[in-house]
């Protein structure tokens, strides 16, 4: 048996308050939705990512109940670590914790309206696609 032939790979994240998250994602990430159902879907198009946010039907919203402690994590690379950890604390979700430092770049832990953990990272390891961004 062949496995499935995968097109894309996406994360989404569901939500009773389709509105306060898709709001909330617009101002973190600066971007508006690439498609958006009113009270239905929002996508967000971010390099390397889509991020999908989805209300459940009433007749599915049971399978999403129990996720408040969900171990998913959406991680977030970014350039700057204390320049979005000060845009998170503009739109009233501060990180908790302290920055932690590892071997592979330093990290902070904060929480989206819903309680969906990110996690923001600066890597220590400048790529040479970052690099040749950089300097255009």
């Amino acid at each position: 048996m062949n496995p499935p032939q995968f097109t894309d790979a996406f994360v989404t994240l569901a939500t009773v308050h389709f509105d306060t998250i898709v709001s909330f994602y617009t101002q973190f990430l600066g971007i508006q939705p690439t498609s958006l159902i009113p009270n239905v879907y929002a996508e967000f198009q971010l390099r390397g990512l889509k991020l999908g946010i989805f209300q459940p039907k009433n007749l599915d919203s049971s399978e999403f109940e129990n996720s408040e402690k969900s171990k998913m994590s959406l991680c977030l690379e970014v350039r700057n670590l204390e320049s979005a950890i000060a845009h998170l604390t503009a739109l009233g979700y501060p990180p908790t914790g302290e920055i932690k430092t590892a071997s592979h770049g330093r990290e902070i832990y904060a929480y989206d309206p819903e309680s969906n953990r990110l996690i923001l990272h600066q890597s220590t390891v400048l790529s040479v696609e970052f690099l040749s961004d950089s300097h255009q």
